[in-house]
Order: C-alpha cells, then sequence, then structure tokens
C-alpha cells in the first residue's frame, strides 16, 4: 500500500511537470498616437498681437512702439508668440526655414516681397491671403496677398520649423517628420 502511494505520488508529479503552462495571451497595450502640441502661432494669437502693436508707425531700425521696421516686428512676434528669437535683418530671415509655395502657406509662415530692386518687405502670414507687418506708411497692419500692391510685389514665403517641437519627438516620429517636411 505504501509502494502504491510512493508510485502514485510520482506519477502524479511526473505528470504535473510534464503539463504545458496554460496559455495566457499577452494583453494589449495601447499606444496613444504622437499628437502634436498645438501649433504656437495661430490666428487668434496673430490677432492678439496686432492689437498690441496695431498703428505703431514704421521707423527704418525701429524695435519699440515708438516704431518699428518690418523685420523688427516680424522679430518681436517670433520672439513673443513663440519664443525663440530669430535674426533681426529681412536678409537674415529669408534664409531660414523651407520655401513653401503660396497655395500650401499656413498661418505663421513668412512671407517676402521685393518692394523695389533693392528693398525687401516681410510679414507673417495669418491665414485666408492675410499677413501681418509693419507697413512703411500705415505702420502696424494686416494686409491681403491679393491687395493690388502686394499681389505682384510677392516674392516667396519659408516656414520655420518649431524647434521645441522637433526636440520631444521620438526618434520613429521624428524621422517620419522630416521626411514630410522634405516632400513639401
Amino acid at each position: 500500500m505504501t509502494k502504491g502511494l510512493l508510485v502514485g505520488c510520482v506519477v502524479v508529479l511526473l505528470s504535473a511537470c510534464a503539463a504545458k503552462p496554460p496559455v495566457v495571451a499577452p494583453i494589449p497595450v495601447a499606444v496613444p498616437p504622437m499628437l502634436q502640441p498645438p501649433p504656437k502661432w495661430s490666428e487668434s494669437k496673430l490677432l492678439s498681437f496686432h492689437n498690441e502693436w496695431k498703428g505703431t508707425p514704421y521707423r527704418l531700425g525701429g524695435l519699440s512702439k515708438n516704431g518699428i521696421d518690418c523685420s523688427g516686428f516680424v522679430y518681436l512676434a517670433y520672439l513673443n508668440i513663440v519664443g525663440d528669437k530669430l535674426p533681426r535683418t529681412v536678409n537674415a530671415q529669408r534664409i531660414m526655414g523651407k520655401e513653401v509655395p503660396r497655395a500650401q502657406l499656413q498661418t505663421g509662415d513668412l512671407v517676402f516681397f521685393k518692394t523695389t530692386r533693392t528693398v525687401r518687405h516681410v510679414g507673417i502670414y495669418m491665414g485666408n491671403n492675410r499677413f501681418l507687418h509693419a507697413s512703411t506708411k500705415k505702420g502696424v497692419k494686416i494686409s491681403s496677398l491679393n491687395n493690388i500692391y502686394w499681389k505682384p510685389r510677392f516674392w516667396f514665403a519659408t516656414r520655420l520649423k518649431n524647434p521645441t517641437f522637433e526636440q520631444n519627438m521620438s526618434i520613429a516620429s521624428l524621422v517620419d517628420h522630416v521626411q514630410q517636411q522634405d516632400n513639401l
């Protein structure tokens, strides 16, 4: 009897060791999609900045509410809305970012104009064919790209990169982002 009990226990133990463990399905982990932060440039932020500076007279080299030039206005808008610095002059600002076709303009793109053979002008695109800038005659204002004066003088536009956004992206998302930018 003891021998039979011992053999029975060994058989049970050996059969337990030979049994496969139950298959447990892995628990799916939901990875939320990478969401872009809201754009720092927005029509409402640009309108608010416009209201703060509206009517400020044009002054070449100016950088205050006593007088401001176009590139100084873009410089201050970028600093106040985005939080980063841009170069101070039109010629230095025009080589920033990536050129975009007029038909693909987005809020915050910089728009450049040739006003004479040697003079250049810059503003910030607001959407709906409007841009914010420091006009030589009326100071800080919103104008239309289709305006009889501005339309034939449109030169090109650039889209500035958002370094904060790109620094916070995963490597895989960054590669996708760069490829998308290259396809613009």
